[in-house]
């Protein structure tokens, strides 16, 4: 059972579920012990963070005179 619990968590993780939602769905009142608990399940956080940032500071194309 541990382990499927294990396989849930890292499902929802991986797919961009929140801590505090996961805590919900496990049934764990405090979030901070899900993240205690499941944080080396996020291994792309850093990733996911990195693009988050690129998303936004990454300079916008503009479209050139030509293609009017």
């Amino acid at each position: 059972m541990h382990a499927m619990r294990h396989l849930y968590a890292s499902v929802l993780l991986a797919q961009g579920v929140s801590i505090k939602e996961l805590a919900e769905y496990l049934g764990h009142e405090d979030p901070g012990f899900t993240l205690r608990t499941y944080t080396h399940l996020m291994s792309s956080s850093h990733q996911r963070a990195r693009t988050a940032v690129d998303g936004v500071f990454r300079p916008r194309r503009t479209p050139s005179a030509h293609t009017a």
